[in-house]
């Protein structure tokens, strides 16, 4: 009998098929698989055309020190309502002087695979230096800096700042985009981003720095965004449309 379900199966998935219209294998291997379904993602540059990309996962400038599986080209891809609510908040920010620039969108679950093959490679220290100088990998995950899962695989979390848009430049946020300590925490140094005040406890972050996360904290949390507590780049949407699928196909530019 059990050798017959999987016969009947792709029956069934063959009648679906027919009557939604698709038209090959590949068709009804996106039906039996829907992490593998980009249909309701979009390229963010066709939403937010002023987008500066700087895919870090694409190149080797990130803490693994390679590129990372499943990103086949510098693109940043989200789901549609997340998208054009970063667009809200993107002209916010550009009424404020800023453009947005994204280090990070959807992530396969793939790309998220590979970050757990290299935590498990002890000997792989190519980049503590520039990433995690005072922690060790196992430190890495139990901070929660790098997880298993990542909501960025659900495909409505971004990992983003801002540039000044008179000089072109990034706008000084005290510390760079995945940095494993809590000099990325966004009450780092005295600041309290509920109340966004700031009063300085370390000599080596000030108000500016702190004020600067903020403009790019109100503004995501204006249009529908929510922080995450050890990151000051990381932002997913609330109302997010997936949130228990993992999405696994790869990042490239999506046709429209």
């Amino acid at each position: 009998m059990m050798n017959n379900i999987k016969p009947m199966f792709m029956a069934l998935l063959a009648v679906a098929c027919l009557l939604t219209g698709c038209k090959s294998a590949q068709d009804i291997a996106r039906i039996q698989d829907k992490t593998m379904d980009s249909s309701q993602f979009v390229n963010i540059t066709d939403v937010v055309p002023d987008a500066i990309l700087e895919i870090r996962y694409y190149s080797t400038y990130n803490f693994v020190g390679a590129r990372i599986d499943g990103y086949e080209e510098p693109m940043a891809l989200m789901t549609r309502v997340a998208a054009d609510s970063l667009r809200a908040a993107s002209d916010d920010l550009r009424r404020q002087g800023y453009t947005i620039k994204i280090y990070d969108a959807y992530r396969p679950q793939r790309g998220v695979d590979h970050f757990m093959r290299w935590s498990q490679d002890l000997g792989d220290t190519l980049t503590k230096a520039y990433f995690y100088p005072y922690l060790t990998k196992k430190q890495v995950f139990d901070g929660e800096y790098v997880a298993t899962r990542s909501g960025h695989s659900r495909g409505s979390t971004i990992d983003l700042t801002i540039v000044d848009m008179k000089t072109g430049k990034e706008v000084d946020m005290g510390g760079t985009f995945d940095w494993f300590g809590v000099e990325s925490h966004p009450d780092y140094g005295g600041g309290n981003p509920e109340t966004m005040e700031f009063l300085q406890t370390v000599p080596d972050f000030t108000a500016e720095q702190f004020y600067n996360r903020m403009i790019l904290r109100a503004a995501m949390l204006r249009h529908g965004f929510k922080p995450l507590d050890n990151e000051w780049w990381h932002f997913t949407l609330r109302d997010e449309p997936f949130p228990d699928t993992y999405f696994n196909f790869p990042v490239k530019r999506l046709e429209k």
